[in-house]
């Protein structure tokens, strides 16, 4: 297992994680510290914890949008694909009618012949 060291506030941290995500960890060490240092900007430095929680309720805020984002674009998805399944019954059904009116014709002659 390796161990990524992060800054987060200035404050140094030893973080373990799996081989292989050590960039991925860093990455999102450096998101969170940049939230916080935007929080430090607004409202000082209130102490580690708060910032921490606002940080954390900020990430997680934008997580929930996302979320509500995704969800949206897979209804739409699944009535979009809806409608096309739709749309190509109704274009076979369409195409089936008129065979069946051929069909018809066909036999029709063929009786009075």
């Amino acid at each position: 297992m390796a161990q990524v060291e992060i800054k987060i506030n200035g404050r140094d941290y030893r973080i373990a994680c799996e081989d292989g995500q050590e960039s991925h960890l860093l990455s999102l060490a450096k998101y969170l510290d940049d939230k916080v240092s935007e929080l430090v900007g607004e409202v000082g430095q209130i102490g580690d914890t708060s910032l921490m929680v606002m940080a954390g309720l900020l990430v997680t805020d934008e997580l929930s949008d996302l979320r509500d984002e995704l969800e949206d674009m897979r209804n739409q998805a699944a009535r979009d694909t809806q409608s096309a399944i739709d749309n190509t019954e109704d274009k076979l059904a369409a195409q089936i009618d008129g065979l069946a009116t051929r069909i018809e014709k066909v036999a029709g002659a063929l009786a009075a012949s």
